[in-house]
């Protein structure tokens, strides 16, 4: 009540203040979304184009899934490799050492990875050490004829009979590259009007127009390994296009856990980064925990009223909220004249007319318990 006497007094809005106040809730609101959100490209919190927000979003809502965002690949190790596919979307650093064991150990063990790769090395790495057979081939694919909004945008349209890919028709691309299969079976191709090329180069004679593989799947020992030659079908740009998000679902139909593997990829949302860092360290729990403890107890023995009066008195003046009628003394004894000389020495901010108006808030009778004595 003592902040919304000091924005509404009697002749209005205090629009400084008011201004202040909004001010200050959209910048900690700014805080909270920046901290919440990321803005690295294929990011499951990054909630723009690039980001892949949406198909966390649906692992999400998915029954009986759960999701895990990991950072670390020993993570892996807490998994249930048999009842979990692991997605792992244009790495940005290469896997190595204990990184490659634990992912090759999950494959091994029964897990489903899922590479999305297009030009990057990692990715390519990343199959060779698990075992698996298919890789990306690195150059970007055309189609002049079945295309979204350019021939670089393909739209695969050669659809292989698989479990993986019920409900699915065609892919639509962009700026994806082919997969070469080794022994892997193909799910998805291009049409047959499809080649390889730079970005701007025009189709001529010597191109090879035939269809391409773009997502394959195959056995690595008693799991399985997932190959799609473009990341950007799980971005939010072009996840709902036909039918990426079907055949992204379709991936995790049967899991019970979906695990969005950024431990070389972008940096995760500070939030989120410090929720998981203080889920995974008992003795932070603790010290956190203990910490909330001691500021409850502190509060409770306190005097809240007497602690939020001291730091009311520390503000400087303009921004100190103005007392209620209930809060202003009634100074008793004191003329008007003397009244209004201690309210200029205690309120030096305020004009004369303000002091006119408190003066006479005092005098009424409502104020002063129905007498001015």
């Amino acid at each position: 009540m003592s902040w919304h006497a000091g924005v509404l007094d009697g002749d209005g809005v205090d629009w400084p203040r008011l201004l202040l106040a909004g001010l200050v809730l959209s910048l900690l609101l700014a805080l909270v979304i920046a901290a919440a959100t990321s803005s690295a490209a294929f990011g499951p919190y990054n909630p723009s184009w690039e980001g892949s927000s949406e198909l966390r979003g649906d692992a999400e809502s998915a029954p009986g899934v759960e999701t895990h965002l990991l950072r670390d690949t020993a993570e892996y190790e807490e998994l249930p490799a048999t009842e979990t596919v692991a997605f792992v979307i244009a790495p940005e650093e290469p896997y190595e050492g204990e990184d490659v064991a634990r992912l090759r150990e999950f494959v091994a063990n029964g897990g489903t990875l899922v590479v999305l790769e297009n030009f990057g090395e990692p990715g390519n790495a990343l199959l060779a050490d698990v075992g698996a057979q298919a890789r990306v081939d690195g150059q970007l694919l055309r189609d002049q004829r079945h295309h979204y909004q350019g021939p670089a945008m393909p739209v695969a349209n050669e659809v292989g009979n698989h479990s993986l890919t019920d409900g699915v028709d065609q892919l639509t691309l962009n700026y994806g590259t082919a997969v070469e299969p080794g022994n892997a079976t193909v799910l998805v191709s291009t049409s047959g009007f499809t080649y390889l090329g730079p970005e701007g180069d025009d189709l001529d004679e010597q191109d090879e127009l035939r269809s391409y593989p773009v997502a394959t799947v195959e056995s690595v020992g008693d799991g399985r390994v997932v190959v799609v030659g473009d990341p950007s079908v799980t971005i939010n740009a072009m996840y709902d296009e036909p039918d990426n998000a079907a055949f992204v679902r379709g991936l995790y139909a049967d899991a019970d856990h979906v695990v969005f593997d950024r431990s070389h990829g972008g940096p995760v949302p500070p939030l989120l980064g410090a929720v998981l860092t203080l889920r995974d360290s008992p003795p932070l729990q603790l010290f956190v925990g203990g910490l909330g403890i001691g500021v409850v107890a502190a509060l409770s023995r306190g005097r809240p009223r007497t602690w939020l009066e001291g730091v009311r008195a520390r503000l400087p003046a303009r921004f100190r909220p103005v007392e209620s009628s209930e809060e202003r003394p009634s100074y008793p004894g004191l003329s008007d004249a003397e009244r209004a000389e201690f309210l200029r020495r205690r309120h030096p901010d305020w004009d004369e007319e303000r002091i006119q108006r408190v003066i006479t808030a005092l005098n009424h009778p409502r104020s002063e318990g129905g007498t001015d004595e």
